[in-house]
């Protein structure tokens, strides 16, 4: 698979962001010949975490609120608690999140990444998995929560890949450069 040409946004808060969530994904768009792109709520360095203890730190490419949603083929929200809690409440993140969810384009979620979707009501009517404590919130927003390895869910504005663990991250990684792969670099479809 080859994703040429494609950049692909990787969103985090400041701190907490679960390592091997955010290296994974980056280094499976980088093989499938893509450029993966930082974007976090402030310009500078985030701090990563392996489960509660601080990991690597890693450069911001470009804070939330100066990307361009309409550049990238996909969104990945990588998880780590902290990380989710922190990006449903920075607005920045939020809006970010909006005009992403707008282009039509995939978001994959692992985790506890996807908090900052119930926040912007992008999950309901959709099916997804998660780091099982989110399961209630999930079904609170409205969506079908599974406790499955790898859930991609077409039935809605965009295509949604949605994981539960770093256990999962072979197959959330190959259904990423996949979903990448089919994006048409130079249309944007826009949701109602």
């Amino acid at each position: 698979m080859s994703i040429s040409g494609k950049s692909v946004a990787f969103l985090v808060s400041k701190e907490g962001i679960e390592q091997v969530e955010l290296t994974e994904p980056w280094k499976a768009v980088q093989e499938a010949g893509g450029t993966p792109r930082l974007i976090s709520v402030e310009s500078g360095e985030v701090q990563a975490f392996n489960h509660l203890d601080p990991a690597d730190k890693f450069r911001v490419d470009e804070p939330a609120e100066q990307a361009r949603a309409e550049e990238y083929s996909a969104l990945v929200l990588p998880g780590g608690v902290a990380n989710g809690d922190l990006l449903r409440w920075q607005e920045p993140a939020r809006d970010f999140v909006r005009r992403f969810v707008a282009t039509g384009r995939p978001v994959a979620v692992i985790c506890h990444g996807g908090w900052v979707l119930i926040d912007v009501d992008a999950v309901r009517g959709r099916r997804i998995t998660s780091w099982p404590s989110l399961a209630v919130d999930y079904r609170n927003a409205g969506a079908d929560w599974v406790d499955e390895e790898l859930v991609v869910c077409t039935g809605g504005s965009f295509p949604m890949i949605s994981s539960r663990n770093p256990d999962d991250l072979p197959a959330f990684c190959r259904e990423l450069v996949s979903q990448v792969e089919k994006v048409d670099a130079t249309t944007t479809a826009t949701a109602n």
